[in-house]
């Protein structure tokens, strides 16, 4: 395990170290009862009470094989008692113990007795047996070591604590630098996790004694990379290569600075180089020069960045020697960190946005110049060719035609203008688009200048398309008005079902259509989404609602009989009362459909509907007083219409008299959402 370097264990904690030690010690040799077995329990309890205080309310100990980690202080490998206190929670499979403020003698006095006991002795160690176990006193927690998420598995000879000798090596490196995160207050069950470890270093500032471990178990991770390989070697790297690209940018060079310790530093940056991804070893070169004044020229950073993004290029030719040129250029120059940038700022901006520019190819061929501004020239000078079409053809994979179109409309009027607005706006760049789910406003840009030339391709999406991206297509084509509503017709008798809605949907959304289409011609087709459409349509033009409104009520399919409801509730033509009235008494509905047909007969405000809702309310006479039925959806439907929309007519107002006085609350609620009352407190 790594030692922790200038950094010294607090008085007060390593007393409370030695106490835990020789409570536990006395707990392994006494009986339970024996005298002395309580007076380490109260001596414990003393020191673990100095120790928790307001501002301070946890105190948590990470574990390693030969070492503990307290306060992000690592004790000395070499001290008898405390290794010894190691050794035995290790064994145990622990990976770290908490203490909270208000740990009594009541719950010291167990955890001493089962943490005493030999993992050997027992069936399985505590960390790898019941979790209840180490969760059973509210302020004294003992955390799993948890081996199994590390995935560093390579067989070898098994070491003393019974890992293979490779697993322990690399695991318990990491598993030491995780458990420092604890004394942060990290979830163990998190701990091993790189973006965890990263987000709790980036979080906890300014605090040496706990950097000071990270830093010395970084080397140590750093060293093992460079003498190891095999899976394990592997994992290890992934992981601490994770955590260090991970890191924000000022953390990464405060671990870097490592106390000034310049010997120190280079000695980590030379391990990493040889062992860590080129991501985090340039991550680490860019901090340690950083740390060191900048030491290492601006220059040189460029060019290791130039190296690494053609190291991390997929199926790059010069990914293997270009990973090779950075890990050798970094080994020979960790010792010139002496030579300020030369470079005025500006211009070390404009070569550091170079350097991390695409890498290119030998065979490819692409632009060392903008495409932009390759299209801008061409325009300018009045030539086109095939490198300018090349260029068009980037700018637009890459989501830029808005940008392109405004560089072409600035541009002088000439064939070199004609012809690249030909290339840009084309039926086949639109369809191109359109297949790769391209933004509205790209898109707008395109199809505008096609005019109706725009149709066909939007049509052949909107085949494709569900409701959501309908509109958005239809906005594409709806200034053509007429000649995108002639197009729509005309595929429309042909095309699938599913199609035929969405054209309807499409239809329905423009701002004119032709004579020759009539919504109603479709409203009694045989598919119910359909049917459904054109229904919507006819009831959104006022001059055919109300045939809409009897189709809908009629129909069979219980979504479009909904459609019908609800538009006679907003305004119920007096014609449909009667089917209306009818779908109210069809035993078939489901209740609360026949409660929507009540409500929209209400809606038509008629004598003939006034006299039919008091008859449905109306129960027979008690001591010769007029009753309600039984409460049942229908009849509160009843009387929230007649509150609704009969509530001054003679005829009605008894009855609202007897609901507002019932024992019923549905009655009650019903009038009141209706007509103002508050319902009377029973």
């Amino acid at each position: 395990m790594p030692r922790a370097e200038p950094a010294v264990l607090a008085r007060g904690l390593a007393d409370f170290l030695i106490e835990l030690s020789i409570g536990l010690h006395k707990n392994a040799i006494y009986p339970p009862g024996h005298p002395l077995l309580d007076q380490a329990v109260a001596g414990l309890e003393a020191r673990v009470g100095a120790l928790l205080h307001d501002g301070h309310p946890h105190l948590t100990i990470g574990i390693a094989r030969r070492q503990l980690v307290i306060e992000g202080v690592a004790t000395d490998p070499n001290h008898p008692l405390l290794r010894d206190l190691a050794l035995r929670l290790h064994r145990h499979h622990l990976g770290a113990v908490r203490f909270s403020q208000g740990c009594t003698r009541e719950e010291l006095k167990p955890f001493l007795a089962t943490v005493a006991v030999e993992a050997s002795r027992g069936e399985v160690p505590l960390g790898l047996g019941d979790p209840d176990v180490l969760q059973q006193w509210p302020h004294v927690r003992l955390y799993p070591l948890s081996f199994e998420q590390l995935q560093l598995v390579e067989a070898a000879d098994d070491g003393d604590d019974g890992l293979p000798r490779s697993v322990a090596s690399a695991a318990a490196l990491w598993i030491g630098l995780a458990r420092a995160t604890l004394a942060a207050g990290g979830e163990v069950a998190t701990a091993s996790d790189p973006t965890v470890l990263a987000r709790t270093l980036d979080e906890r500032s300014g605090d040496g004694a706990y950097e000071r471990v990270v830093v010395s178990y970084l080397v140590q991770i750093a060293n093992e990379l460079k003498r190891k390989s095999g899976r394990e070697a592997i994992a290890l790297q992934q992981r601490i290569s994770r955590l260090v690209e991970q890191l924000q940018p000022e953390t990464l060079e405060r671990l870097m600075d490592m106390g000034g310790d310049v010997t120190q530093r280079n000695k980590f940056v030379l391990h990493a180089a040889a062992g860590m991804s080129v991501g985090a070893v340039l991550d680490i070169v860019k901090s340690a020069a950083s740390a060191s004044s900048q030491g290492m020229s601006h220059s040189m950073l460029r060019l290791l960045t130039k190296f690494a993004a053609h190291a991390d290029a997929d199926g790059d030719p010069l990914r293997a020697p270009m990973d090779e040129a950075l890990r050798e250029h970094v080994q020979r120059l960790i010792g010139e960190w002496t030579l300020d940038d030369p470079n005025p700022a500006a211009y070390g901006k404009a070569l550091e946005g170079m350097a991390k520019a695409d890498p290119l190819y030998p065979g490819i061929d692409q632009f060392p110049c903008e495409p932009t501004r390759i299209v801008a020239m061409a325009l300018e000078v009045g030539a086109v060719g095939s490198t300018v079409w090349r260029a068009v053809d980037a700018l637009c994979a890459d989501g830029r035609v808005t940008e392109l179109l405004r560089t072409v409309e600035d541009a002088p009027q000439g064939w070199a203008r004609e012809a690249v607005l030909e290339r840009i706006a084309s039926p086949d760049r639109l369809s191109h688009l359109l297949q790769q789910g391209a933004e509205p406003s790209v898109l707008a840009a395109v199809a505008t200048p096609l005019g109706v030339g725009a149709i066909d391709p939007v049509l052949d999406a909107l085949a494709f398309a569900d409701d959501r991206r309908v509109e958005v297509l239809v906005d594409l084509i709806a200034p053509l008005g007429l000649d995108a509503a002639e197009a729509i017709l005309g595929r429309l008798p042909t095309a699938r079902w599913p199609t035929q809605r969405v054209l309807l949907v499409a239809l329905g959304r423009l701002p004119e259509r032709p004579s020759s289409y009539a919504p109603l011609d479709w409203a009694m087709h045989p598919e119910p989404t359909i049917r459904r459409e054109a229904i919507r349509q006819l009831l959104r033009d006022p001059v055919t609602r109300e045939d809409g409104v009897q189709i809908a009520l009629l129909d069979g399919d219980s979504g479009t009989l909904r459609l019908g409801l609800a538009a006679a509730q907003q305004d119920c033509p007096p014609s449909a009362l009667p089917v209306l009235m009818a779908r109210a008494d069809d035993a078939a509905l489901p209740p609360e459909v026949r409660a929507l047909a009540v409500r929209a007969a209400a809606a038509s405000r008629t004598d003939q509907a006034l006299a039919w809702l008091v008859q449905r309310t109306l129960g027979p006479k008690r001591w010769f007083r007029p009753t309600l039925v039984e409460p049942t959806p229908e009849s509160a439907a009843a009387i929230e219409g007649l509150a609704k929309h009969f509530a001054d007519r003679p005829l009605a107002q008894p009855v609202l008299a007897l609901a507002k006085r019932s024992r019923e609350p549905d009655y009650r609620m019903a009038v009141a959402r209706r007509s103002g009352f508050t319902t009377p407190a029973r």
